[in-house]
């Protein structure tokens, strides 16, 4: 489910911040600090989502923003990731967009929240104008640059919806609960490039991560949010990207395109 959505049903404790200067997801540290400390009020929630996704403004010291707040006592359990993992694994893929340098992802943050311990996002409004079909199918270097994401992440859920292009030529991603197996499971709309070489911007970033990964930043941070086993199974597959320098093949024993697509 896209936190795009207009299908957000009013919450019945409802309530907006005080007025403030909105906050940019460029502006990363802010953006950041109002997540973490700022006053959440739910407003709605995404009537579609699979789990409880609530949609709710932050507001402080000046600063105000709508944002997406993911509680861990509404996942749902899947079959192939721990329960209670998911707002973990959305905050991890943050952290890899960050190492990246693309800024992919939308500010998140881990935080607790009206609902108890969750995942709080910085929304983005995409563009109504664009057509998100065109866009995923599309050579776009922001989309390009989502593909590398997703393989990093082993994203086992990139549907077109969870692209976010708010019209300034950047594309955000979101919806990165069922990233990070140790298994390959990478399930997206984007394979156009699959088998083709990795562009020198992407070799850069990659070896931004793999850098952040062994003994940096990155990898404690990842440690703190994932097990071992997919620590080292998200160090492998960067591994492995910068050895043979092209974008991965679709896995032979699971679904190459998620369903639905859309």
């Amino acid at each position: 489910m896209t936190q795009s959505s207009r299908d957000r049903a009013p919450a019945d404790d409802a309530g907006r911040g005080e007025p403030g200067r909105r906050v940019s997801p460029r502006d990363v540290d802010g953006a950041e600090r109002l997540l973490s400390a700022g006053r959440l009020s739910v407003e709605g929630r995404l009537v579609q989502a699979s789990n409880a996704t609530l949609y709710c403004s932050v507001d402080h010291d000046g600063l105000t923003a709508g944002c997406v707040y993911k509680p861990v006592a509404g996942e749902r359990p899947l079959w192939d990731f721990p329960d209670g993992t998911l707002a973990e694994r959305e905050v991890a893929a943050y952290e890899v967009s960050k190492a990246m340098g693309w800024g992919t992802v939308p500010p998140t943050v881990h935080r607790d929240g009206p609902y108890g311990p969750g995942m709080v996002q910085l929304w983005v409004e995409p563009d109504p104008d664009i057509d998100l079909v065109a866009l995923s199918r599309s050579d776009d270097d922001a989309i390009r640059r989502m593909a590398v994401f997703d393989a990093v992440v082993n994203n086992a859920d990139r549907k077109i919806g969870h692209l976010l292009p708010p019209g300034d030529g950047r594309v955000y991603g979101c919806d990165h609960g069922v990233c990070f197996s140790a298994d390959y499971k990478l399930r997206t709309v984007l394979w156009q490039w699959r088998g083709k070489p990795l562009t020198t911007e992407a070799l850069e970033a990659l070896g931004r991560v793999d850098e952040g990964l062994r003994g940096g930043p990155l990898g404690a941070r990842l440690t703190e949010l994932l097990t071992s086993d997919e620590v080292e199974a998200t160090r492998r597959r960067v591994e492995l990207m910068l050895k043979h320098r092209i974008h991965p093949y679709p896995p032979e024993d699971w679904p190459a395109i998620p369903w639905p697509p859309l």
